[in-house]
Formats: structure tokens, C-alpha cells, sequence
């Protein structure tokens, strides 16, 4: 519908049509009456024709199907919700959420269904799930420059925390390739890190990269949900720096457990910051197309809550069981709380909180 025939319509439904039937007054359907009383009158005579009402009838459904499409086009993300649409995603997150997801059903994870009853149902896939800001012209580089690292300050979230290789435990090299190779204290990290059988908790691997013990879990599907977003702002000698804030969904189940419908499904969920640097090479010593980290921390539910081994350990087989020693709750996909409030908190040290869901 044109918007002339639109407010034609608007304006009709007030005034009425032209030519549209006019109700009869109480004189003229008393004269019906008797007319129709008369002898000869064939039955079902009316004073009026009955087929013009069905061309304003006809008005009237071109108009609600038009507020109907100017209703999808203007809030689809709350029409979903309404006629039960869970599994459509979100639009990409652009500002920092004022409070958690509502809640959803109460059903488990399933082989078939491995983020069912989680708010992450309606989530983006991988790196779809990242949003990533319009660009400007930021301290020593413009536009397009701006642009090209945001793209890559993803290409860094993606290697870290989607890539398949890393996840099943190998080396996380091409996130490694996008580092500052001349930032010692992060170098110095990432031997530690990726060197020892049992790091320290400040040179924990999974500060930076999801990984897994292929022996003792594996993903349920190819699909991880992600939910977050990437800001920047002009930082130290002009550098842009960009900071990351994402929530990462990994369903899982025991690499060598069942296959049939009762088996066993954990949500380990990871939220990461990480605040990276895009230096000016004639300020800071670094090599083209590498990023400096500023810091870097996450907390994690379902991900273990004994000292660090360098990779997540679902507590398979521990269903309805609270962590010994913890009074304190939180909601893993509540992203409107500063991270360091939810989950256990590697960066922080705090130890493990008992989760309201999963």
C-alpha cells in the first residue's frame, strides 16, 4: 500500500468512504418495514444494496495487514517473542544490556537440542554473535584503518575462542600470529601458558583461549552461540584500542559417553574481556597487522572449579551438586554486570559461585 492510499484509508475510517453505504434512519427502516409488509415484494428485499459493505470490509483488512508488516518491520525482535519464535537470533548486541535474559523453560540440553531452556537459544552462531561498531577516524588512523582492525580484533576472539583445533586442545597459533611479538610480558604468558601440565592461575591458558581435553569432552554439534560486542576509543600515544566483551556458549558431553537420549549435556559458558592496542609503529615497537594486549580476564560456569589444568573440565556426572564451600549466586548470562561478578573468575582468583542456571 502507497502512503497516499494509506492515509486515504486512515482518513476514511473516520469520515467514511465516498459513496460508502450511510446507515438508515429510524424513519427509513420503519418505511422498509412495510414496504416489505406489502404483497409481491420478493423475500429478502432490503432498501439497500448488500454488496458495497464488502468493499469497505476489504478497506479494513488492507489496513490491519498493513500495521501488521509496519509492526514486523519495526519490532521483529519482540514479535519473535510474542508468537514463540525462541530459536530466531537476536539482533547483534550495540549497547551494554541494563539486565539478564528472561527466563526460559525449564528443559535441559539434549544431544539434539544442546541449548535448549538457555537464553543462548536465541543467540547468534560464532562470530555472527560479535558485534562490531561503525567506524571512524581514531587517533593515528583513519576510517578504514579503524575499520580493518576492528575486523581483525574479531579475526583475534574468533582464533581464541571458535576455532575447532584450539577448542579440541591444540596449539591456538593463529590467534598467537595476530600478538605483538615484541610485548614481552604477554610472550613471556603464552610460554607459561601453553609449556606447562599445570599452570599457575596468572599464566592459565584459558584467560585468553577455550580449550578442551579431547579424552574428556567433546562439542555437541559445530555450533558455539556468542553474545557481545567490540567498543574502541583512542588510547595510550594514540593507539586505538579496542575492548572485547563476550560471552562464549560451549555445549559439551563426555568424549566417550552415550549417544542416545539420556546422554549427558553441560553448558560450560565463558565470558572474555580482553582490551587490546593498536599501536602507531613510529611510537611503539610492534610488527604490521599485530595487536598489544592491555589486559585480558574472564569468568566461566561449568568449567571447573579446582586449580588450573589448562583446559575447561565439565563437571560431567555432578548434575543438581552445588560447588563445596560457595554461598554466593550468579547468573552466567547475565551480561549487564561488570565482568568479575559471575562464574569463576580465573583473572580474579575468587573461586567458584553457584550458578542460578546453565
Amino acid at each position: 500500500m502507497s502512503d497516499k492510499e494509506w492515509e486515504r484509508f486512515l482518513r476514511e475510517s473516520v469520515t467514511g468512504a465516498p459513496g460508502a453505504p450511510v446507515e438508515p434512519s429510524a424513519r427509513a427502516r420503519e418505511a422498509g418495514r412495510r414496504l416489505r409488509g406489502r404483497p409481491g415484494q420478493p423475500e429478502g428485499w432490503r432498501a439497500y444494496s448488500p454488496a458495497r459493505p464488502r468493499r469497505r470490509a476489504g478497506w479494513y483488512v488492507m489496513g490491519l495487514a498493513a500495521v501488521a508488516l509496519l509492526a514486523v518491520a519495526l519490532f521483529p525482535q519482540q514479535l519473535v517473542g510474542w508468537l514463540g519464535g525462541g530459536g530466531a537470533p537476536l539482533a547483534a548486541e550495540s549497547e551494554s544490556p541494563r539486565q539478564a535474559p528472561g527466563a526460559e523453560p525449564a528443559l535441559g540440553p539434549t544431544l539434539a537440542e544442546p541449548f535448549r531452556g538457555s537464553p543462548a537459544a536465541r543467540w547468534a552462531d560464532g562470530a555472527a554473535g560479535i558485534g562490531v561498531p561503525q567506524a571512524r577516524a581514531t587517533g593515528w588512523m583513519d576510517t578504514a584503518q579503524v575499520e580493518q582492525v576492528l575486523q581483525r580484533s574479531r579475526e583475534f576472539l574468533v582464533a581464541a575462542g571458535l576455532d575447532d583445533r584450539v577448542l579440541r586442545g591444540e596449539r591456538p597459533t593463529k590467534a598467537i600470529a595476530l600478538l605483538n611479538p615484541h610485548q614481552k610480558d604477554v610472550q613471556e604468558y603464552l610460554r607459561s601458558a601453553l609449556s606447562s601440565a599445570a599452570p599457575a592461575p596468572e599464566s592459565d591458558p584459558l584467560r585468553l583461549f577455550s580449550r578442551f581435553r579431547p579424552e574428556q569432552a567433546r562439542l555437541v554439534g559445530d555450533v558455539v552461540k556468542t553474545r557481545g560486542r567490540l567498543t574502541y576509543r583512542e588510547g595510550r600515544r594514540g593507539a586505538v584500542e579496542v575492548t572485547a566483551d563476550v560471552t562464549f556458549v560451549y555445549p559439551v558431553t563426555p568424549a566417550a559417553g552415550e549417544a542416545g537420549p539420556n546422554a549427558e549435556v553441560i553448558r560450560t559458558i565463558v565470558r572474555r574481556k580482553v582490551v587490546m592496542s593498536w599501536d602507531d609503529p613510529a611510537k611503539v615497537i610492534t610488527e604490521p597487522g599485530t595487536v598489544s594486549l592491555v589486559s585480558y580476564a574472564l569468568d566461566m560456569t561449568n568449567g571447573g572449579c579446582s586449580a588450573p589444568t589448562g583446559y575447561f573440565v565439565p563437571p560431567f556426572g555432578t548434575a543438581g551438586e552445588q560447588p563445596a564451600g560457595t554461598a554466593r549466586q550468579v547468573d552466567p548470562y547475565d551480561r549487564s554486570k561488570p565482568i568479575g561478578t559471575g562464574g569463576g573468575t580465573a583473572a580474579a582468583g575468587n573461586g567458584c559461585a553457584t550458578a542460578t542456571r546453565s
